[in-house]
């Protein structure tokens, strides 16, 4: 079964033996970054149109993925970035399917190579609603940069409306959720903490 059917963070608390903390920020306080002007005009244009429409897929291809990509630029190309890309780590476990958006330390752009440090979710409307499938694909990259020998301390994961952003951070057996939902726009306190998780 797919990440998917992770619809709660009760389920992968009992799947995989996670133990959570609520409402913890671990990102630190960050002058945000200035966005590109390709960036900063992409988003003035496809953010009414992504809020008007409201669909996922409109939300995920018009303003989360230029940002990720926008993150990637910021790092002179030293991460890689997939969209819609499988991701099957472990089937018998459930840790299988695409995930929306992931983004590795390894500069190799064709396949998924370890490690990778986050997994984004794009949700329609309530985040809520993405917290266990995000947090199913952070134990799934937890376990694949184990497998791959590339282990790193902490796993971050994001869900996401575009609009909206909530942040996670997998170290361990751990899994800490900040509830406070950062906005965009503006875009540049995204960038910050998206290229903070990049480089720590």
């Amino acid at each position: 079964m797919p990440y998917s059917q992770f619809k709660t963070l009760t389920s992968v608390k009992s799947a995989f033996g996670i133990v959570t903390r609520e409402n913890v920020r671990f990102l630190p306080q960050l002058s945000p970054l200035e966005p590109s002007l390709t960036l900063q005009n992409f988003l003035e244009y496809s953010l009414p149109i992504a809020t008007a429409t409201g669909s996922e897929k409109a939300r995920s291809e018009l303003i989360i993925s230029p940002v990720l990509l926008e993150v990637r630029q910021i790092l002179q190309q030293k991460i890689s970035f997939f969209s819609g890309e499988d991701f099957t780590v472990d089937e018998a476990l459930g840790l299988n399917g695409t995930c929306d958006f992931l983004l590795s330390r390894s500069i190799e752009q064709i396949e998924i190579e370890a490690p990778v440090f986050i997994l984004v979710e794009a949700k329609k409307a309530d985040l809520k609603t993405g917290l266990g499938q995000c947090a199913s694909e952070m134990v799934a990259a937890q376990m694949f940069n184990q497998m791959k020998g590339q282990s790193i301390a902490t796993i971050y994961g994001c869900v996401s409306n575009g609009t909206q952003w909530r942040f996670m951070q997998l170290q361990e057996k751990v899994l800490t959720i900040d509830l406070n939902d950062y906005p965009l726009p503006p875009v540049g306190q995204i960038l910050a903490f998206l290229v903070w998780m990049a480089e720590n």
